[in-house]
């Protein structure tokens, strides 16, 4: 089993920057590819942005795309997610995901893909 805590979430004015930062903990030579997904009130549970185990490949999900910058720390087994630029639609429950896909290339987007998850922390971009 991998433990996956989040912290670093609040709120914040429009405009502002967040760091979320998740820590993995128990049997994180498992893990592969690691991502943040995000819900909103009423929507479904979306990627937001993801990187692979030796982080060479990272995905970013078009709303996000040069505001957020995904990172990840092997040795100190930590993924981060550097958030500028917030907007208000931004706002959100912000949950740290890891998979057991250990592929270089690719990296999975669906959910499901996803084997251990964080229980999330509320980002919230006033305006």
């Amino acid at each position: 089993q991998v433990q996956l805590v989040e912290s670093g979430g609040g709120l914040v004015q429009a405009g502002g920057s967040l760091r979320l930062a998740c820590a993995a903990s128990g049997r994180t030579f498992s893990t592969g590819t690691m991502g943040w997904f995000r819900q909103a009130p009423g929507k479904e549970r979306d990627i937001v942005a993801a990187i692979t185990r030796s982080g060479s490949t990272t995905y970013y999900a078009d709303s996000v795309k040069g505001r957020f910058t995904i990172s990840r720390d092997n040795a100190k087994n930590t993924v981060n997610l550097q958030m500028n630029s917030l907007k208000a639609e931004d706002t959100a429950v912000y949950y740290c995901a890891a998979s057991t896909y250990k592929g270089v290339w690719t990296i999975p987007r669906a959910k499901d893909a996803y084997d251990y998850w964080g229980h999330g922390t509320q980002v919230t971009v006033s305006s």
